[in-house]
């Protein structure tokens, strides 16, 4: 049965809730913007058809708050709801209360996302497909004596890890006998402060392993495809950094192996809606299935430029209840594609975040470029939410002309006013590791000093882009508060005061 959308209301902020509303222009469906108290101003509540005040700046009193968003989603009439990702993007009980108003929530069902959201009961989903997994516990061990002997059996190095985590968080690489009890208290320390729940697995920890993740789509009426892979192993304390497709690791006959156990993880739990099954890859082209997103993916726009398909629209055409029109033989990759996260951060100070007012921004053009931002001169970033500004995506024909093309992008790239990571990635882009295509998940911490060292000569000519900007951004204020002021006073009363008709106090 196709239920068809009219209105979606997005409930996220950011680039993301931009990027969404963008496809739902283009598919002749409204779009509606919830905002926070500092989020007034952003550009997501500037480009939407509707929008409407959700509370606090405090991510738990308004993007966090299901009854607020439910609400207001209720009060604009609309038929559905866009989770982005973050926030409540894999919340299974936001998409049972949805469910439960009879709102349409853009994703999979509460179950799936359950299921696949609880680490250690998708290990034993995915066991039951035939998909491989990291060898490692299935059950959540509380018992101290236990998880000793568990070790032991799998054998050091082992990664402890938080069943409802994700980003790093709750998560110790153990190497040391002696380290076993620290690292496992800490990691169920971090994963209840971080998810309210202290449960974690035991996996073998995989050495120099790659990142590869495939994209699939499923709809309600069974079937399921891959989108092909996106190599993330530009990773910095397990936040992704830079992505890209198709990974210099694949080979043709890995591709079709890893595609196929991504179609049948999907399918084991009836997924439907856009997902990402998320595999560790050794140097031996050995493969364990690691994770499932139930969401879309930041890095999503690489798999879009190379493979020509809008991930949102299929994501709201699946909701509304059609049949997917792509065939697994329709999907190939065409060119190659880069994305960089282009953070407010000082990478310069242990990549403390950097909020602030943008005094300036300019955006690189050009063939093959695009840009999924928020930002604009004159907003201010704030301290609330993760630092992210914007993504940028490059595609060219080759992964060599693609990388020029990302370094030319960030050279055009400019931010003034609050400190950005965008010459810690134009030197991700100069690093021979990157560039020859041989790196894995260490390569952060195997080239720090060369992506930390600094660039005089750039440095230099940064600071005086720094310079120009900031007296151009106070020379255009100037102009802008004379304007103003010229513009409340009107000639009459102007008149009025060389007359002497009014007080020389009133405006």
């Amino acid at each position: 049965m196709i239920k068809k959308i009219s209105k979606v209301l997005v409930a996220n902020r950011g680039e993301i809730a931009l990027r969404v509303m963008r496809s739902c222009r283009e598919l002749g469906i409204l779009s509606v913007a919830v905002y926070s108290d500092v989020d007034r101003t952003s550009m997501h509540v500037r480009y939407a058809d509707q929008a409407i005040h959700i509370g606090p700046a405090t991510s738990a009193e308004s993007y966090l708050n299901i009854d607020k968003i439910i609400d207001a989603a209720k009060r604009v009439k609309a038929d559905a709801i866009h989770p982005g990702y973050g926030f409540l993007s894999e919340n299974a009980e936001f998409s049972r209360r949805c469910e439960k108003e009879g709102i349409i929530f853009i994703g999979p069902t509460p179950e799936v996302i359950g299921t696949m959201g609880d680490k250690i009961t998708a290990r034993k989903t995915m066991i039951t497909s035939g998909v491989p997994v990291v060898p490692g516990t299935k059950e959540n061990l509380k018992d101290e004596s236990t998880i000793l002997k568990t070790v032991r059996e799998i054998g050091l190095p082992v990664m402890i890890k938080a069943s409802a985590g994700g980003g790093g968080k709750g998560m110790r690489m153990i190497d040391k006998e002696e380290n076993i009890l620290e690292g496992l208290r800490a990691a169920k320390s971090e994963a209840m402060a971080s998810f309210g729940d202290d449960a974690v697995y035991i996996e073998k920890y995989i050495s120099s392993p790659h990142h590869i993740e495939f994209q699939i789509l499923g709809d309600k009426h069974g079937n399921v495809i891959h989108l092909c892979e996106r190599e993330c192993s530009v990773q910095r304390r397990h936040q992704k950094v830079v992505e890209e497709t198709p990974s210099p690791l694949m080979t043709p006959e890995l591709r079709a192996q890893m595609g196929e156990h991504a179609v049948a993880a999907a399918k084991a739990v009836n997924y439907h809606g856009a997902g990402t099954i998320e595999f560790l890859v050794d140097n031996d082209h050995n493969y364990y299935f690691l994770e499932m997103n139930t969401r879309l993916q930041v890095e999503h726009p690489i798999t879009e430029r190379v493979t020509g398909y809008d991930l949102v629209k299929q994501q709201i055409l699946i909701a509304e209840g059609h049949e997917l029109k792509i065939k697994q033989e329709d999907v190939f990759q065409f060119g190659h594609a880069i994305e960089c996260r282009i953070y407010a951060e000082d990478t310069d100070n242990n990549f403390m975040p950097s909020p602030g007012v943008i005094t300036h921004i300019t955006e690189p053009m050009g063939l093959g470029v695009r840009t999924d931002g928020y930002v604009y001169e004159g907003y201010e970033i704030p301290i609330h939410y993760d630092p992210m500004i914007s993504k940028l995506i490059v595609w060219a024909r080759t992964r060599e002309e693609a990388i020029e093309r990302m370094r030319r992008a960030l050279y055009e790239y400019k931010i003034t006013g609050v400190k950005t990571s965008i010459k810690y990635l134009e030197k991700i882009m100069d690093c021979p590791d990157f560039r020859n295509g041989t790196y894995n998940t260490h390569f952060i911490q195997d080239n720090e000093d060369f992506l930390l060292a600094p660039d005089e000569a750039k440095q230099s000519f940064e600071d005086l882009a720094i310079v120009t900007a900031f007296i151009d951004y106070h020379r255009k204020l100037k102009n802008t508060q004379i304007s103003s002021n010229s513009a409340t006073h009107s000639k009459w009363k102007e008149f009025g005061r060389r007359r002497g008709m009014f007080r020389a106090s009133e405006n």
